[in-house]
């Protein structure tokens, strides 16, 4: 083999290290911030017909105010499951229910809760840099083995080597921005 013929999967490596930055930013949807959002009740899952179902596909979630989710159940025989998968998600909000509608009035968040979550964002935060890495990881013991089987020579190793390295650090970068710009969205009363 010659020098050229080695060719490091860029684009897996950024389809990686783009999955740690998707899977982050789910968890931050998860994460409640004091402001009503449709996407704070995604792991709420109800049991319905004998399986575990998404809220949001057993009825409509609606945000009318800043501080109020509204859950409008298809089937009224999911009502109260609906309400005990809510109580039971550790999200902190006490349902009120009107007929098929379920309201959500989301309270502020104390200083103490607000300063748990951003800890818990910051360890969101730390498991999507680790998968970066590992990716990262993988793609420098690619060229090293390459390096070793003589498929790769000196310059083109450190070519590589710095592609993924500044793809890293792009990508570390992100999830820093991301962490920042969350935390400040959770102490912001």
């Amino acid at each position: 083999m010659s020098d050229e013929e080695f060719m490091l999967d860029t684009d897996d490596l950024e389809r990686r290290m783009n999955g740690a930055m998707n899977a982050l930013k789910t968890e931050f949807s998860s994460l409640r911030t004091g402001r009503a959002s449709a996407n704070m009740l995604e792991p709420v899952m109800v049991d319905a017909y004998g399986s575990q179902t998404p809220i949001n596909q057993i009825g409509t979630v609606n945000v009318p105010e800043p501080r109020m989710v509204t859950i409008n159940i298809w089937d009224k025989s999911l009502v109260g499951p609906a309400e005990k998968a809510i109580m039971n998600s550790g999200l902190g909000i006490n349902p009120q229910t009107n007929g098929t509608i379920i309201m959500l009035p989301i309270p502020e968040l104390n200083e103490e809760r607000r300063r748990e979550l951003t800890r818990v964002a910051a360890q969101y935060a730390e498991h999507a840099r680790v998968s970066v890495r590992n990716a990262r990881k993988e793609g420098m013991d690619q060229i090293k083995k390459a390096k070793s089987d003589s498929n790769l020579g000196e310059d083109d190793q450190k070519f590589w080597e710095s592609e993924v390295q500044d793809m890293t650090d792009k990508f570390i970068k992100l999830v820093d921005q991301a962490l920042e710009t969350k935390q400040a969205e959770i102490m912001q009363v």
